[in-house]
């Protein structure tokens, strides 16, 4: 076990420091975020994610697997380890799920030109999408429909959201991200030659009428607003999905998930 002290105030620096990461302009400040789940770790951690502190409760690590990533942590990260209090973790922990152990990382770089994509690649293009389960939502349908990337095309979707983390499982940390403003997104898709298809209420073909296969990417906006007026363009073909009921679109993840299982099924998933 690490000799770290425990850490019983909740006036200690480096819990106030963690606990205003739950503030995006936080987490953009301090250039890091919060890890808030068992699962989640688990995948940072086999993704190679440096952590730079983790806060363990050990009265709290009551599951055999919150206990296996408390042993993994002290064998991989000993040094960042810091105990604390229940009263301290409970100002730490962000929502209901209290699995006794959260970790702060560095924000990883997430440009474009860090993309490495196959010739084939498929990706998915996020713009306004602002509501963070929505977006960790989208990310666990692409880890699982083999989608090659998710580039976010505004300032305001927020990869690194904690509750974004959370609802991806952790499939965050290995599905390949970007972030760019939606002008910059649009040239790199265009000089890679990429096909792109623009999900719309009520516009183009159903969905299933169109390829996926070579480069390809697949644009949504968020349910309230939908995509800007830069994704209306010769190249961008807009795709809708039927809607027989009173409710004029799906929530994005969903819509999502079911456009990317298309794909798959075209590729030959």
């Amino acid at each position: 076990m690490s000799s770290a002290p425990l850490i019983t105030s909740l006036q200690n620096q480096r819990v106030k420091d963690a606990a205003k990461l739950r503030d995006r302009r936080q987490r953009d400040k301090q250039r890091r975020f919060l890890i808030d789940g068992i699962r989640e770790l688990d995948r940072a951690l086999d993704a190679k994610l440096m952590l730079d502190e983790a806060f363990v409760c050990p009265e709290l690590c009551g599951s055999d697997a919150a206990r296996q990533l408390h042993l993994r942590l002290e064998h991989e990260n000993g040094d960042i380890v810091q105990y604390v209090t229940s009263e301290v973790f409970a100002k730490l922990a962000f929502g209901e799920r209290c699995d006794g152990i959260i970790a702060t990382a560095p924000t990883p770089s997430r440009t474009l030109s860090d993309l490495k994509l196959p010739d084939d690649a498929l990706v998915c293009v996020l713009e306004n999408v602002e509501k963070p389960g929505n977006v960790g939502a989208i990310l666990r349908s692409a880890d699982a429909a083999g989608v090659s990337a998710v580039i976010t095309a505004d300032e305001r979707t927020d990869l690194f959201n904690p509750n974004a983390v959370r609802a991806s499982l952790g499939t965050i940390f290995h599905v390949p991200t970007a972030v760019a403003d939606a002008a910059t997104t649009l040239d790199w898709l265009r000089e890679r030659g990429f096909k792109m298809w623009a999900a719309r209420v009520g516009a183009g073909p159903l969905y299933t009428e169109v390829d996926y296969r070579g480069p390809t990417a697949l644009v949504l906006g968020s349910e309230a607003e939908g995509l800007s007026a830069r994704w209306w363009a010769d190249d961008i073909r807009p795709i809708h999905l039927p809607m027989q009921g009173r409710a004029d679109s799906l929530n994005v993840s969903v819509a999502a998930a079911v456009v990317f299982y298309e794909a798959l099924r075209q590729r030959g998933g």
